[in-house]
């Protein structure tokens, strides 16, 4: 690169800043606000210019002052295409230290990034506004002139005017708080560790707050809207638990001064990671611990336990450029099973892990799938991160490699890691070195096999032998993201009896270090499909009893999955089915629940009473066993698959005593715990006259955020599609911003409508993306991914989206629909045969 050239995506580095001194005056009634910041800088060569990020703001001149300096004026001009600011000054800065000021204007946006506003509603109909910020990645530069980069670390000392009746907060703990002659309060909050500016956030408006709870010597709290104070306890028990089982874990105390969880009415993201003021969907953070059903509360405990874990691994120890953000990510996801795992044993949390391998494993079978890390230049490129490959396939690879080094040389080497970088900026290799350095494994040389190629193998296991492949989902019609060869650790013990052993699979065939037969993948932590031969398959399920729970669910899905691919047949999936029999183990269930959701889908008219019959073959003697109430000293996890035998019984099933349970419970609002969500479903796909509009009503007076989420699911699992184009047409009137995408998906995903909710956003195209954040594009596509068509429409679908490329969430929308025509194939090529199957 040449010295005129400017690089459109990295700021220059002749200018590094060390510390922020950030005013700013939010006025919610104008939906604006005014700021000042000062900036110590280090000039690294001398320099006349200061070239820093600014966006959707107006600056007044800028000064610069050297250390015990005369202040100099300097003139600024703006950029909005780079969004940046250049400070030009008369005379040339010096190297050495210096302090640039700045003052400015915004506006209190309503797109759900940078410094926005949200609003609400109280008990008594009066309309609430609060301001609030969201920064990852870039918009921190929307709130406030910075470096916007997450290698320029500096410390934070944020102030916030306040008026009376609203309450502040930001990533430190206060420090002092003064009146100002015109009644507002003047904020000050303690300087914060030296951190990226994405992770900055500062909040203003009529909050309230639980007491603090002393965490060995951190202050935790919830911050809530007015009447939400019931719905705080869970979030505080696990809040409390989750820092002290990380700082034990990671062996370094938390890196901040308090810890707020603070409940946004209006938000993008599940969360966000701001250091000591970690921001929430109000759905993910506040609930009712005695209504809740046992998967609402592993849901928001993990959300917390997840964000909290960002506290060291990305907060403290940051990613230097963007192509690391999926190792924030998966390592965070990952630690909150091991977090939870120690918070509630009894939920089993490694067990229910292998539903995040299935997520991540079905999307990277396609060839428009991704390496987990690839080179980024832009910010906007890195939003393709934010995606299960990210989250559900990092998480995976790193369980993997957890278990190949064993959990405590793994963590010895996150402990190694986490003290080398502490307040600075790694890359991914950085990880692998430390745990190089503590297990003297190439784990290196292993994970980059995992990490810079899309894609996973099948390992393929006769009486003698391994061989690995990969697995496609079918043939590619252009170019694949799916590699050629992993270095797969391979963790395998006799049918029979006896330990386990372990072995590094490479390319070509590698003898079985166990005597046939073998159980292949022992333990469930392998991300790869295992296929047997036929005798070695018979000789798996013939020992389906001495298998794991979580050995049984891979089993379930890796022989669905290489059915969708063509290497195995649906009845061959029913037929291990057929013999799972009566234990109460949710994973196995949901993996052949996933199947017949796909069969649902799948059948024709005639044969859909095959299905119905089918489905109560196999479920009705589980459900027989456990029926509608829990006994006293049941596996806590029976709940769990009860909701899951009664939703598919009651809906594919056409099970006539279950539909009437169901609307019983229904029409008297007993709705509370697991089988609330499965309740509602099974009404809704009876499609009874007035039941939409009442769950519209029930929606809207719901007294907390998962009574709200069941009647949302609710009201997109009718199965008249009239009713589903109505929900379509009451999504943006009905729904915050940020759900009503999350409808359509569910609209986009019903069997029954979801295609005719694809044509109407299609013809509505540049509208309808204009109304979404640019986050959640994703979602006006991706349930695509669970609809079954003929060619020509799968044709028509894909031809549209070629010609209409999203600016971010494009590449979830290409892997929905290479799932779309592979579901729709595996509907075609199972056809003839799936009478018999069911039979």
């Amino acid at each position: 690169m040449t010295a005129t050239t400017v690089d459109p995506d990295r700021l220059p580095t002749t200018v590094v800043p060390s510390a922020y001194r950030l005013r700013l005056e939010p006025d919610l009634e104008s939906a604006s606000f005014i700021g000042r910041v000062e900036i110590d800088v280090v000039v690294a060569e001398p320099t006349s210019t200061v070239v820093l990020n600014a966006h959707q703001l107006e600056l007044d001149a800028p000064s610069v002052r050297a250390d015990d300096g005369p202040t100099t004026q300097g003139t600024v001009t703006l950029d909005e295409n780079l969004q940046r600011a250049t400070l030009a000054f008369p005379t040339a800065l010096a190297v050495g230290s210096h302090t640039v000021s700045l003052t400015f204007r915004g506006v209190l946006n309503d797109e759900l990034a940078g410094f926005y506003r949200s609003t609400f509603e109280d008990e008594d109909g009066t309309t609430h506004t609060i301001a609030t910020t969201q920064f990852e990645m870039t918009d921190a530069r929307r709130a406030f002139p910075c470096f916007d980069e997450p290698a320029f670390k500096a410390t934070f000392d944020v102030t916030l005017i306040a008026t009376r009746d609203m309450t502040a907060f930001s990533n430190s703990a206060p420090v002092s708080e003064r009146t100002l002659e015109d009644g507002r309060r003047e904020i000050q909050f303690a300087p914060t560790m030296r951190m990226s500016t994405y992770l900055v956030a500062f909040i203003v408006g009529p909050f309230e707050q639980t007491a603090t709870r002393d965490v060995d010597g951190v202050p935790l709290s919830v911050v809530y809207r007015a009447g939400k104070h019931h719905l705080t306890d869970f979030a505080r028990e696990v809040g409390e638990f989750a820092l002290r089982a990380f700082e034990e874990y990671f062996g370094i105390p938390y890196p901040g001064d308090k810890v707020d969880l603070v409940a946004i009415p209006d938000f993008a993201p599940g969360a966000m990671e701001n250091l000591g003021c970690v921001t929430f969907r109000e759905a993910e953070l506040l609930v009712d611990a005695t209504t809740a059903s046992q998967n609402e509360l592993v849901r928001i405990a993990s959300v917390i336990a997840h964000e909290l874990a960002h506290m060291w691994f990305g907060d403290l120890v940051t990613m230097s450029w963007w192509e690391g953000l999926w190792l924030n990510e998966a390592f965070a996801t990952f630690m909150s099973y091991v977090c939870l795992d120690r918070f509630r044993p009894e939920w089993k949390m490694w067990v229910r892990f292998a539903s995040e391998r299935e997520t991540g494993m079905l999307l990277d079978s396609v060839h428009v799938t991704r390496p987990i890390e690839f080179p980024v230049r832009s910010p906007a490129e890195a939003l393709a991160m934010a995606d299960p490959i990210t989250y559900q396939k990092g998480s995976s690879v790193l369980r993997m490699l957890e278990q190949y080094l064993s959990p405590d040389t793994f963590r010895d080497g996150i402990r190694h890691y986490l003290r080398t970088h502490s307040y600075g900026n790694t890359v991914t290799d950085d990880l692998w070195a430390s745990l190089e350095a503590v297990s003297g494994r190439p784990v290196g040389e292993i994970m980059t096999t995992w990490i810079h190629q899309g894609g996973h193998p099948i390992v393929s296991v006769d009486a003698s032998a391994l061989a690995q492949q990969p697995f496609e989902l079918g043939p590619a019609l252009g170019d694949s993201a799916i590699g050629d060869h992993w270095l797969v650790p391979i963790v395998e013990r006799p049918l029979a009896s006896g330990d386990s052993t372990t072995q590094l699979l490479r390319e070509g065939r590698e003898p079985l270090m166990c005597a046939a037969p073998v159980l292949v993948n022992a333990g469930g932590a392998g991300v790869y499909r295992t296929s047997y031969a036929p005798e070695q398959l018979s000789a798996v399920v013939e020992h389906l009893g001495s298998l794991s729970e979580i050995e049984r669910a891979v089993l379930v899905g890796d022989t669905t999955a290489l059915a969708f691919a063509g290497h195995r047949t649906v009845a061959d999936v029913l037929a291990i089915a057929s013999r799972l029999g009566t234990e109460v183990e949710p994973q196995v269930w949901e993996a052949v629940d996933r199947l017949l959701d796909f069969l649902d889908r799948t059948v024709t008219e005639p044969q859909r009473p095959l299905l119905a019959a089918k489905v109560r073959v196999l479920m009705g003697p589980l459900f027989a066993k456990l029926g509608w109430s829990p006994e006293a000293g049941e596996d806590p996890r029976a709940q769990v698959l009860r909701a899951t035998l009664i939703r598919r019984l009651g809906t594919t099933g056409e099970d006539t005593e279950v539909r009437k349970e169901a609307v019983r419970r229904f029409d008297l609002g007993q709705l509370e715990g697991d089988l609330a969500t499965s309740v509602v479903a099974v009404v809704a796909g009876l499609n009874r006259p007035g039941d939409y509009e009442e769950m519209i009503r029930r929606f809207k007076s719901a007294q907390d955020p998962q009574t709200e989420r069941r009647y949302q699911n609710g009201i997109a699992a009718f199965t008249d599609a009239s009713l589903i184009m109505r929900a379509y047409a009451d999504a943006f009137e009905v729904f915050r911003l940020q759900d009503a995408p999350i409808v359509i998906f569910q609209l986009m995903s019903n069997r029954v409508g979801g295609l005719e909710v694809w044509s109407a956003i299609s013809n509505d195209w540049e509208a309808t993306v204009e109304r979404v954040p640019m986050s959640l594009h994703f979602a006006l596509g991706i349930g695509l991914i669970f609809q079954v068509s003929d060619r020509d429409v799968v044709a028509e679908v894909a031809e549209f989206h070629r010609q209409h490329v999203l600016p971010a969430g494009q590449r979830l929308i290409d892997q929905a629909l290479e799932w779309f025509a592979a579901s729709s194939m595996l509907a075609e090529r199972e056809g003839p045969t799936l009478a018999s199957a069911l039979a």
